[in-house]
């Protein structure tokens, strides 16, 4: 799950300043399990920038922004993007830049990407990779250091924890704590003899 979250309206509205006839796109994956993008979030939205005295031609919330087809494909399930000057993405970045390929208008994002997380037992994870290139996250007993440690720290702890809370955000479990505990859970604490440079190569 790709973890985005809602931009100030105040920014919206000044990146549309010179724009009008907007087109609304939503998503009905990621954005909208986190409320950033879904259909009650869009019809929002378009009230709100109707209400700053923008015009709203119309909007359509796919499956899935990242994965749109084609211009075509838009204009079948919403005939207003025709009438559309600019379009507004509640997605992620990666739904932003699919629609910019099939779109010939400029297109601007609502959301800002954060990272990449996921959901479990109704909650909703954040940070769980950092999309590195080099998973190496068996390792780790299935917690991704570079993503969950602020420091990205991938040979141990800073030490700098207390009560297994991480030192830079106090709400937060320090990752290398839960790794122990992970790697004594399934028996391999053997795996944090492992060192690792900067790349992620082990030494």
């Amino acid at each position: 799950m790709i973890i985005s979250s809602a931009k100030p309206f105040e920014e919206i509205l000044e990146l549309l300043k010179e724009e009008d006839d907007i087109f609304i796109l939503g998503c009905n994956a990621c954005a909208a399990k986190l409320h950033v993008g879904g259909e009650p979030e869009v019809i929002r939205m378009q009230q709100r920038l109707e209400e700053a005295g923008k015009r709203v031609v119309g909007w359509v919330v796919p499956s899935a922004a990242c994965s749109v087809a084609s211009f075509d494909a838009l204009v079948e399930k919403s005939p207003a993007l025709k009438e559309a000057k600019v379009v507004l993405v509640m997605a992620c970045g990666s739904g932003v830049s699919t629609v910019s390929r099939v779109a010939d208008l400029p297109v601007y994002p609502s959301n800002n990407t954060d990272s990449l997380g996921g959901r479990s037992q109704g909650e909703v994870i954040p940070q769980l990779c950092a999309m590195c290139g080099n998973c190496t996250i068996y390792y780790f007993g299935g917690i991704c250091p570079r993503g969950q440690c602020p420091k990205q720290l991938i040979n141990g702890p800073c030490g700098g924890s207390l009560d297994g809370k991480c030192e830079v955000d106090q709400d937060k479990d320090c990752v290398w704590e839960l790794i122990y505990l992970r790697l004594e859970r399934i028996g391999r604490l053997d795996l944090l003899e492992k060192i690792w440079d900067s790349d992620g190569i082990p030494e």
